[in-house]
């Protein structure tokens, strides 16, 4: 298929179509109008096949996590999501590939209000960059460096769920109902971006971060910013029901420290705030749970039920390890 034929595949299913959008896709950039006093959030996020995404996945799950994880560092921002592009490296023509990809990226955007609005296709690997912009107050923004001593520490959600369907993939784990698997290679497959917690959490949290790499590492880089420490209580930590039927309770949370892929929230809150905090998590839809404390000696640290420190067995996923 021609070039410019892929791009119109793509183009049809641009996702929301916003006010603010003054030229889209067809011209060299597009021109886009964030509103008055609102500030302008960027990220990007690299896909390939085999490292962010087992080869064989479905390519209507491929175009949605490529959206998905950019979504959810706006989420992490505060921010409002509205625009997106879309680089795209294909190994060979591959038609049907991007109609299916790029409905599952449209059915992403269409769901946040977020327009696909310009990118680039290349021959090469398979590969997708998406660069996501949204829009947040002016000043308003959650960023990593505001925990302080003595703030909870929060997650959305459940943890280890991902890892776990990566696990399942990969063969290494067997004999579970297929109800369990499901749940599992969904929550791969189908990150949802915790956009509503974000927007809840903003003027309430004083630092967060989504969870890509593995709770103790991304905690780290709150931790590293902040200039503090923290301490996570290992019973703490929430786990569904498909991740306790699948694994032993010590494997189902060493998934949950350091699997990686969860795409939830992690955030600092001080005790003042808490009762807010959990109640803004509530009111968006999204269950907060509270895990730990920020300390004032550095580090991440994790604890058993009598207080006792762990070491767990990895920290989380090292793209260049």
């Amino acid at each position: 298929m021609p070039e410019f034929d892929l791009i119109g595949t793509i183009r049809a299913r641009a996702g929301a179509q916003r006010p603010d959008v003054a030229l889209g896709i067809g011209d060299d950039a597009a021109l886009l109008e964030p509103a008055p006093g609102m500030q302008l959030v960027a990220c990007t996020d690299t896909l390939n096949a085999g490292v962010h995404f087992p080869r064989g996945t479905a390519p209507e799950a491929i175009g949605w996590k490529a959206l998905a994880v950019n979504l959810s560092d706006l989420a992490a921002m505060g921010a409002t999501p509205a625009w997106a592009l879309l680089a795209l490296s294909l190994p060979r023509d591959a038609a049907a590939f991007v109609a299916a990809m790029a409905e599952g990226f449209a059915r992403l955007a269409t769901q946040h209000g977020v327009t696909l609005v310009g990118g680039d296709t290349t021959r090469g690997p398979l590969a997708l960059t998406v660069t996501a912009l949204g829009q947040v107050p002016a000043g308003a923004a959650l960023l990593r460096g505001g925990a302080r001593a003595g703030d909870a520490v929060l997650v959305t959600g459940t943890l280890g769920d991902a890892a776990a369907g990566l696990a399942l993939v990969q063969g290494r784990l067997s004999a579970l109902a297929p109800a369990v698997a499901q749940v599992l290679r969904r929550r791969l497959d189908y990150p949802q971006p915790r956009v509503a917690a974000g927007l809840a959490l903003r003027g309430i949290a004083s630092a967060c971060i989504d969870l890509s790499d593995g709770l103790l590492a991304d905690l780290g880089h709150v931790c590293t910013r902040s200039g503090v420490g923290a301490e996570i209580d290992l019973e703490a930590l929430p786990l569904s029901a498909a991740l306790q039927a699948a694994l032993a309770p010590a494997d189902a949370r060493q998934l949950a420290l350091a699997g990686g892929d969860d795409y939830e929230l992690c955030c600092s809150v001080p005790p003042v705030r808490l009762d807010a905090a959990l109640a803004a998590l509530r009111a968006a839809g999204c269950a907060g749970h509270v895990i730990g404390r920020i300390t004032a000696d550095a580090g991440v640290r994790v604890l058993d039920a009598r207080g006792e420190p762990v070491t767990p067995a990895r920290r989380g996923y090292e793209h260049f390890a």
